[in-house]
């Protein structure tokens, strides 16, 4: 009798809780029915495309056969990545290039900001100036780019020459081996202005009187950087490199324009390798199965951003 008295007295709390959350959900319809087009338009181009390309990586899709005839392989796509050389090289010219363009970037815009942050003449100026690579067009800079590097009408080559420093003009895009720098060269180029905008807005939240205390009782310059500037700038300088990382591993436009993965695969990355196999050979199955790889680490580096947002807002609410 204990036992199902206590089913029928849990049921009733099920049955209470469910109507509590039906009567709850009714007396807010009309909050409902404004976000239920925004939840419509997330449906349709979000989360139905994710649905998709996890479904579509579990099938084979042969070039030339159409998409409602592809057969399932199950985790066979998977299987035949990881088991790829060119899977191990694009993923090794990703991490140099994550790793490199991000860690670069972030160093050359804090240095950036630091070196403004103080008050000159034409500061105002030299930070419009510095700001040009991130504001213009990543096609427009591609193709720019792509004609300093030329090696037979490049600006550079020219230079080098002209100064007696080569013989003939390098081969920076032609050449497995300078390939990749090159193009992590530009990409630093371009974004660190993000990071001496982020890291400028950091610096303006140091609290002036902590500086002038640390130099009235004799700190020198380094020890007031290192014990009071960069502690306030440790969070911000997390979100920074974090947002930093998620575009460098998800950038597209820069080595695809300037060198479309050559030569022999030495500047693909994931994402442009991905293009290629859907787009170029039609292996959408493959494609798929990179892409919801892809989708996982991004979800990762997102997660420790979310977190790193949160511990900011715990602390300013704390203070």
């Amino acid at each position: 009798m204990t036992i199902v008295s206590g089913k029928a007295e849990a049921r009733r709390t099920l049955q209470s809780a469910r109507s509590d959350v039906l009567r709850k959900m009714w007396e807010h319809r009309a909050d409902y029915a404004y976000v239920l087009p925004a939840i419509a338009v997330m449906l349709i181009v979000i989360a139905y495309p994710i649905y998709y390309t996890i479904e579509l990586s579990f099938f084979n899709t042969p070039p030339g056969l159409q998409l409602r005839d592809k057969i399932f392989v199950g985790f066979n796509n998977y299987g035949a990545i990881l088991t790829s050389g060119v899977f191990w090289q694009v993923t090794f010219n990703t991490l140099i290039w994550t790793v490199a363009s991000t860690f670069f970037s972030f160093a050359l815009g804090f240095a950036a900001a630091l070196a403004l942050h103080r008050d000159f003449i034409g500061r105002g100026v030299l930070r419009a100036i510095l700001i040009i690579p991130w504001v213009i067009s990543a096609v427009a800079a591609s193709y720019i780019w792509k004609w300093i590097y030329h090696s037979d009408f490049g600006i550079i080559g020219a230079v080098l020459v002209e100064l007696g420093w080569a013989s003939r003009p390098p081969n920076f895009i032609d050449s497995v081996s300078t390939v990749l720098p090159s193009l992590i060269v530009v990409n630093i180029w371009r974004e660190f202005p993000f990071a001496m905008i982020m890291m400028t807005a950091g610096l303006q939240t140091v609290p002036e009187q902590l500086l002038r205390a640390a130099k009235v009782d004799g700190a020198n310059a380094w020890q007031r950087f290192w014990h009071v500037t960069f502690p306030h700038l440790r969070n911000v300088s997390t979100v920074t490199i974090l947002l930093l990382a998620v575009a460098n591993f998800n950038s597209f436009i820069i080595p695809w324009i300037m060198t479309g993965g050559g030569p022999s695969n030495a500047s693909h990355i994931w994402i442009t390798h991905i293009y290629e196999l859907a787009f170029g050979r039609q292996r959408w199955g493959v494609a798929s199965a990179y892409s919801v790889l892809l989708f996982i680490i991004l979800m990762t580096l997102g997660y420790f951003y979310v977190r790193a947002l949160s511990g900011n807002e715990r602390k300013d609410g704390g203070a």
